[in-house]
């Protein structure tokens, strides 16, 4: 045993859950941590601008590989508040990250004291656990705790509360002979898969839907293996994509209001049988249960049992961890190939491509200001397979589900369902933190990128560079479009005549030099404005980020209004090709047509 203090301690456990990355902004009453971590000397430390920044850096890292935990950091009162819509992000996305505050001291806690306000009650909506620890000695059990409610079940955020005298009272720990909790994790019975195995040989048009539990329990070459010795294609949700290449045979495409294929849809609709794996049913994946769960059976497997039935009852539901489900999938699956009794599903995957190769949006547009669609055309054929992406909300991340290709897991990292704009960036510096060789191109609109533009400058400070795609049409674009149906356009657009750009340069409209900005912040950047500059502006950044280690954004000048393809229904998708009038605030536009 050892005399340490409880935040000394708490570093210990950290270290010993294998924590080596951690984000945040110190403050007053979390300095006995910082104190520690920095006597410790294990845990690298990276400085936001903003703690709610912090809390996406975190989110960012923990997407990055399987097996991390980010964990952010931040003082008492407003630090927690502002780290909040980063627990929410995780916990709506089942992405787990530890989120450690500092509190007054145990005496001033419910006096209004300066800067105590009770995290604990404000958190709990939106983690898995949140608590204040009150008793020194508990500390130690506390983040052992977080760790195992992390890792356990559906994975989730924590927050730990830690009053300043708690963090500075010494208590007895023995580091040498700590050891993490054994994470729990349902499995699938023999049964349960023989089961639902049997529905789906029965269907004649069946299909898998891929969720991010695939990805969260690292099973994306199981799902691959299944879907092979089966022979059915599969629809990835949003956060599973790329848990399958978008260029598989077996890859049918998304399916969605926003975010899909016209393909994807059309599959879907086509189906008679859907077997989910570590997918929610969401929304914006679904429309109306009639629409989507009509002419179909379900087999839903899920981690959590409370999300099955959820949404909608299915025929069969399989409470598992996806990588312990899938396994024995592919084991049932290949005896019963070798036994002859999976149909030949050769014709329907045949059927699904041809809707691939087929149903396709036009891209071709050769118009300047350059319309989105061609943008994600060149950045396709710009950047290789092993691009990762990372993105958040708005029409720049629906149009980039919709045209930009996925080849590999965690290569897709996108907040999908709590969607705070700004959370691109820090996010992207996370998943550099991780990963410092991976190819990191980061998307936005001009409004999320706005948003928390001065992190930055965190990625300047500590060498985290990635290329950042910015599509300006200085517009709430996503807003703006949603606006139609009220038949107005209002405290929607960005733009305005900026007084320190020249009156003949065409982006003085745009309101905001981003280009300025981001050199202010110590970073690099790049303005295009016709396709045949973005490649060339591309291999620039490349070579300013290998120079300058700094993040390099490449800002294209967009056409004011392009409507995205998106609709109420999977079968009710409104298409757009141009617009019906060439006034910047039409609003409407014509159906579209095929390349």
């Amino acid at each position: 045993m050892a005399r340490m203090t409880a935040a000394q301690a708490a570093v210990w456990v950290m270290e010993k859950e294998g924590v080596t990355q951690a984000f945040g902004v110190p403050g007053a009453a979390i300095n006995p941590l910082y104190s520690a971590l920095r006597k410790q000397g294990t845990i690298g430390h990276i400085l936001a601008r903003h703690v709610e920044g912090a809390s996406h850096m975190a989110e960012g890292y923990t997407r990055a590989e399987a097996g991390n935990i980010g964990v952010c950091i931040g003082t008492s009162g407003p630090a927690g508040t502002d780290m909040i819509t980063g627990l929410y992000s995780a916990w709506a996305d089942s992405i787990p990250i530890l989120c450690i505050t500092g509190q007054a001291p145990r005496a001033r806690l419910y006096k209004e004291d300066f800067q105590a306000v009770d995290i604990e009650s404000i958190a709990k909506p939106v983690t898995k656990w949140a608590v204040t620890v009150r008793e020194p000695a508990q500390v130690p059990g506390a983040f052992q705790q977080a760790f195992h409610l992390m890792r356990s079940g559906r994975p989730g955020p924590v927050l730990l509360d830690l009053p300043f005298d708690v963090q500075t009272t010494e208590i007895e720990f023995d580091p040498d002979t700590y050891a993490p909790l054994p994470a729990y994790k349902p499995a699938a019975t023999r049964a349960q898969v023989e089961k639902a195995l049997g529905m789906l040989v029965a269907s004649e048009k069946p299909l898998i839907v891929a969720g991010g539990g695939i990805i969260n329990a690292d099973a994306s070459g199981l799902l691959v293996e299944f879907a092979e010795t089966l022979g059915v294609p599969v629809i990835p949700t949003l956060m599973g994509w790329g848990a399958i290449a978008d260029d598989h045979p077996l890859m049918a495409g998304m399916c969605g209001l926003q975010t899909s294929h016209r393909y994807g849809n059309a599959t879907m609709l086509a189906s008679d049988f859907v077997l989910g794996i570590g997918n929610r049913w969401a929304n914006r994946h679904t429309g109306s249960v009639d629409v989507y769960t009509r002419g179909r059976k379900f087999v839903h497997v899920d981690i959590e049992p409370t999300q099955i039935g959820r949404v909608f009852a299915p025929d069969f539901g399989i409470v598992s961890d996806a990588k312990a489900a899938l396994a024995l999938f592919v084991e049932v699956a290949r005896e019963w190939k070798a036994a002859g009794r999976l149909p030949d599903r050769r014709g329907w995957a045949e059927e699904c491509q041809a809707r691939k190769r087929t149903m396709l949006r036009k891209t071709n547009f050769d118009s300047v200001p350059m319309k989105p669609q061609r943008v994600y055309q060149c950045m396709n054929r710009a950047f290789d397979r092993d691009t990762c992406y990372v993105s958040t909300i708005g029409l720049s991340q629906i149009a980039g589900a919709q045209f930009l290709h996925v080849y590999k897991p965690r290569h897709w990292i996108n907040c999908g369902q709590a969607g705070p704009l700004g959370w691109t960036v820090p996010a992207a510096l996370g998943v550099r933190a991780a990963d410092p060789t991976r190819r990191i191109v980061a998307l936005s609109g001009d409004y999320d990128f706005q948003f928390m533009i001065e992190e930055l400058a965190v990625g300047a400070q500590f060498k985290l560079p990635y290329i950042h795609i910015v599509v300006n049409n200085s517009y709430l674009g996503l807003i703006r479009q949603a606006q139609r149906g009220f038949e107005m356009d209002y405290c929607v657009q960005l733009g305005f005549d900026n007084i320190n750009v020249a009156d003949d340069v065409p982006e003085r409209g745009y309101g905001v030099d981003h280009v300025k900005v981001v050199e202010g912040l110590g970073c690099k950047a790049i303005r295009v404005h016709r396709q045949e500059e973005l490649r060339p502006a591309i291999e620039q950044a490349e070579a300013w980020m290998k120079e300058f280690q700094v993040p390099v954004v490449v800002e294209v000048i967009l056409e004011r209004v392009t409507n995205i393809a998106m609709g109420t229904e999977i079968d009710n998708i409104i298409e757009f090709e141009e617009l019906a009038s060439k006034k910047e605030d039409a609003p409407t536009a014509v159906a579209a047509m095929l390349d």
